[in-house]
């Protein structure tokens, strides 16, 4: 056998062993994908109608509160949001409504009393504050986000709380997009996502969510206290369920610039 037949045999198997390791790299991003896309799926229901409490906490540790009414109705695979502030007196009338556009994206508008009028919210507003809040607009989308629209990779698998979870690292694809990763803990047994951690374009952490409650709620777990971090000002908001309802029948002309702007069906 002379030098040239030994280094063809080792190039050979260089690249047999580099096409395995980039196979193995395709499956684990392919389970990593599949996990996120169970976890965003795993609630099946045609409608959800929720009230709950928002409590806002500063620094100093004051808080302030409000209440909000949430409709959501998935057709066709398109998913639909109206969320309707109902207290304190000075947000009360605020309305915001998204509608999933057939690409993946979302049209979004906000309809704010002290104008009087209806707003379209741009994709470049997606990292502002939602309302005062620690959540920005793209943090109350992401629910709805495509699993396409992240590159994701299964980091590992570790113990939060008593669950033993994937953690699954995801990348946008956009780079324009507020985060330049997001960091996932998804509970084996249920796929419950609970806790988050996003991170800023120069890859620092700025926002944690965490789920610290999860309830049956008609044969489905569902989290009902949620609590989203702010790290750089201290501050927080948790979402507090108070009524939830999977499958209520919702009139399709709630999802409608028209009721965004009066507050009625017509």
């Amino acid at each position: 056998m002379n030098a040239y037949t030994v280094t063809k045999k080792k190039v050979a198997l260089l690249a047999l062993y580099l096409a395995s390791a980039a196979g193995i790299a395709s499956a684990f991003a392919e389970d990593a994908r599949s996990i996120i896309e169970a976890s965003r799926n795993r609630i099946s229901a045609s409608t959800v109608s929720s009230r709950a409490r928002m409590v806002i906490t500063a620094k100093d540790g004051t808080s302030s509160e409000r209440l909000i009414d949430q409709y959501s109705s998935d057709t066709d695979g398109a998913n639909r949001t109206m969320i309707v502030f109902q207290k304190p007196a000075s947000v009360a009338g605020t309305r915001f409504l998204t509608i999933e556009k057939a690409d993946g994206g979302e049209d979004r508008w906000i309809f704010l009393p002290a104008l009087g009028k209806v707003r379209r919210v741009a994709a470049s507003e997606g990292s502002g504050s939602f309302v005062g809040t620690d959540f920005s607009y793209d943090d109350i989308s992401s629910a709805n986000r495509s699993a396409s629209a992240d590159v994701h990779t299964l980091v590992r698998e570790e113990e939060y709380g008593i669950s033993l979870c994937y953690v699954i690292e995801s990348v946008p694809k956009d780079s324009a997009y507020q985060y330049s990763k997001m960091v996932s803990w998804t509970a084996k047994d249920t796929l419950v996502s609970l806790k988050i951690e996003l991170y800023d374009r120069k890859g620092k952490l700025v926002k944690t969510v965490e789920m610290l409650d999860v309830q049956d709620v008609q044969g489905r777990l569902t989290p009902t206290l949620t609590r989203m971090k702010t790290h750089a000002s201290g501050t927080s908001t948790e979402i507090r369920m108070e009524i939830l309802r999977y499958d209520d029948p919702i009139p399709a002309a709630v999802f409608t610039t028209d009721y965004l702007l009066t507050g009625r069906l017509r």
